[in-house]
């Protein structure tokens, strides 16, 4: 299903192999919109479907996961 995801490589990737998948999803239809190198290895991308099905069994990708905003509830002002 194609839609926005966080794709996440393991460890082990080197940032030139990161560099090629999201050239991958640029060119193959999908959008690269953000890339993470600090916390974790990877990118959010806008991916098609067939990009996400040949990524999900790729073995230098940690996991894959749907990019959504979570949010949450103000601080309860009665608490101190």
């Amino acid at each position: 299903m194609s839609g926005k995801y966080i794709v996440v490589f393991k460890n082990s990737a080197t940032q030139e192999q990161i560099e090629q998948y999201a050239e991958e999803v640029n060119s193959g239809g999908g959008e690269v919109t953000a890339r993470y190198d600090t916390v974790i290895k990877g990118f959010a991308a806008y991916l098609t479907g067939s990009q996400l099905q040949n990524f999900q069994g790729d073995d230098i990708i940690d996991y894959i996961e749907p990019d959504h905003v979570i949010s949450i509830p103000p601080p309860d002002s009665a608490i101190q």
